[in-house]
């Protein structure tokens, strides 16, 4: 399969491959998605094998307003449409009541669908242009960074599927907040681009799935992608540092080889002091929102070094920081060092 790279003036174009039941790769203001017609069911487990992501993990339905929550979701809290009010175009997803009309493919089975409406134009008018909610993960390999530019995603997607939408570089650079209104009270599945303080303004009380600080345990079912599996991860193990961050930077030049092929993840503040091995800078020691930007950027471009183990610095988690330690955590399996 020959995988076009469409511009901005194509979405039309990329609007007919997926009413046709092709795969398009799609810009979004947190990660691009790999879309699909997510009312059809062959369609959507195209996504499951491009990828080479398991069966249970569910994905998320993008609409272009919040009227369309109507047609595939059933009982729909007040709460739903206070959050859309606030946080809609954005990077929020929303776990409701499905209708039979979402197949169970999109769902895992689950009797509750994510539903988001993305803030990049572009993504908007690519769905309405289709006419029908586009089901899309991350269009990454299954479990590897999150794709922030084209390129990414043709670096992993090429000839695997129809097309990609080039809309430029990801704003967000971490996906969308998803937060379950089936349950009372409200709980936080994975964090993401609407930091929690904001949430808790609209919300009030909100709990912490316990997977989002935690690896899920056998038998437990995921209710949201990014919840079951390792993700995010590059080619190379990744070792976690966290505490306050001169701390951190000092653990890591403590225990850091002499070898290029040891590679160092962090703040701005200390980039110079790996300056013998590849070193990818997130941006100022407290700045989470440009954390978020650059993560999957820094992590696809150890992958590109050929390191063969990574040294990360965690930020703490106010704001998108939650966000950044949770893909880092994930990304790390968990291997992390208190300091």
């Amino acid at each position: 399969m020959n995988t076009q790279l469409l511009g901005p003036n194509e979405i039309e174009k990329a609007a007919a491959i997926l009413r046709s039941g092709g795969l398009v790769g799609i810009p979004t203001e947190t990660v691009y998605g790999l879309g699909a017609n997510g009312l059809n069911p062959l369609a959507v487990q195209n996504i499951f094998q491009a990828k080479g992501r398991p069966q249970d993990n569910p994905l998320i339905l993008h609409i272009p307003d919040a009227l369309w929550l109507e047609d595939y979701c059933q009982e729909i809290p007040p709460l739903a449409w206070r959050l859309a009010e606030r946080f809609w175009p954005g990077p929020l997803t929303m776990i409701l009541r499905r209708k039979p009309v979402v197949p169970d493919a999109v769902t895992a089975g689950l009797d509750t669908v994510g539903m988001r409406c993305p803030a990049h134009a572009m993504c908007r008018a690519i769905i309405r242009a289709a006419g029908t909610p586009i089901a899309a993960p991350s269009g990454n390999t299954s479990g590897k960074p999150s794709p922030t530019t084209a390129q990414h995603m043709l670096d992993d997607m090429e000839g695997k599927i129809d097309a990609v939408l080039d809309g430029g570089s990801c704003q967000v650079g971490v996906e969308s907040t998803i937060v379950d209104l089936t349950c009372q009270p409200p709980r936080l599945l994975r964090p993401g681009g609407v930091p929690l303080e904001e949430l808790r303004d609209v919300l009030k009380e909100i709990e912490l799935d316990p997977a989002v600080t935690r690896p899920m345990k056998e038998g437990e079912t995921p209710r949201a992608p990014g919840m079951k599996y390792r993700h995010y991860a590059p080619k190379a193990p990744v070792t976690v540092v966290k505490g306050e961050p001169a701390r951190s930077a000092q653990y890591i030049l403590d225990h850091i080889s002499d070898s290029y092929w040891e590679g160092v993840i962090c703040f701005n503040e200390f980039s110079h002091w790996f300056e013998n091995h590849p070193v990818e800078a997130l941006g100022g020691a407290l700045d989470s929102f440009e954390h978020a930007r650059r993560l999957f950027r820094a992590l696809r471009a150890m992958d590109g070094s050929g390191v063969k183990h990574i040294w990360a610095q965690c930020p703490g988690t106010g704001g998108m920081g939650l966000a950044v330690v949770n893909r880092l955590d994930k990304a790390a399996g968990f291997h992390i060092v208190e300091v």
